[in-house]
């Protein structure tokens, strides 16, 4: 057996989907999202997709550079994973190591992984000298089986309008999600993303449902957002949910959530499922208003790459 660990090329789309859509089963993963991210990248990420071939066969990938969103140098991000019927034959060490190596010449000082919660994934990460810090969890509501539970009506002034709304101009959509991110727990601040960053890495997604993505304007703002992302397939996720500081405590994400919720369910939407840090209580107790379950739960690894 043979390991070649390549940079990935547009035919290994759909093999690398199917492997990590099989290891991370709650993502909504599509071929065309993972050729997209490669190509779209704003370039001081310096993203890198790389994968690792056994006998010719696509088993996992890695994707890997720079977090373009923060003002800290030196952070940067690696996050492999191998379809689960060819772990421990060393593709993953081969990822992990070549994924470093480019880190490494990139001048970054840290690296951080997230790794799911179970007795192998967390083993490797540490037996290759990465250290756990916070945890996330992922959570999945069955949209075809449950009832969404009502809501009062919005705020006086306050209306629903859809990322669709903003075609023209998504500006006030990336001040909104700016100050939002911004208090969101996490390791790595989000504090350096400006506008253009902002239209490559999720306006022009191509999984990003703008008619699905829900906005609350108040006072001539958006002012609450809940953006939807799709596999068109069925699928979907929450990929923000979040509020302007003034406007917090009234119920505007939940309204935003539950209006996307509805949408995407006359849409075709099935399953959908999001991704929480496990501090983040205000959106982990929204979610389980709405009836989501917890599905898994994933921690964050870092190492020192300069030791």
């Amino acid at each position: 057996m043979s390991i070649i660990v390549r940079d990935f090329q547009p035919a290994d789309a759909e093999a690398a989907a199917e492997t990590k859509r099989a290891a991370i089963p709650y993502l909504v993963l599509t071929p065309e999202l993972v050729a997209w991210q490669v190509t779209h990248a704003p370039g001081n990420q310096r993203h890198r997709l790389l994968v690792a071939e056994v006998d010719g066969q696509v088993v996992g990938s890695a994707s890997t550079g720079i977090f373009a969103e923060s003002s800290k140098p030196g952070q940067a991000f690696v996050n492999l994973s191998v379809a689960p019927d060819a772990r421990g034959r060393g593709a993953g060490t081969a990822l992990l190591t070549t994924a470093e190596g480019y880190l490494t010449g990139l001048g970054a000082s840290t690296a951080y992984a997230w790794v799911l919660d179970d007795e192998a994934s967390t083993g490797f990460a540490q037996r290759h000298g990465y250290q756990r810090s916070r945890s996330s969890y992922f959570s999945r509501l069955d949209l075809a089986a449950i009832a969404l539970p009502s809501l009062p009506p919005l705020p006086e002034g306050a209306r629903l309008r859809t990322a669709a709304d903003f075609a023209d101009d998504p500006r006030p959509l990336y001040d909104l999600d700016v100050e939002a991110a911004a208090d969101e727990p996490g390791d790595v601040d989000s504090d350096a993303m400006n506008y253009e960053d902002w239209l490559a890495l999720y306006w022009h997604r191509p999984d990003l449902d703008r008619d699905l993505t829900s906005v609350v304007v108040m006072d001539g703002m958006a002012v609450a957002f809940s953006v939807a992302q799709t596999d068109r397939r069925g699928r979907y996720w929450s990929g923000m949910t979040g509020t302007r500081r003034a406007y917090r405590n009234r119920g505007l994400a939940k309204q935003a959530k539950a209006d996307s919720l509805r949408r995407a369910r006359l849409a075709g939407c099935s399953e959908a499922f999001t991704g929480n840090d496990a501090e983040n209580a205000p959106m982990l107790a929204i979610n389980g208003w709405f009836g989501y379950q917890v599905a898994a739960r994933e921690w964050r690894y870092l190492r020192n790459l300069t030791d």
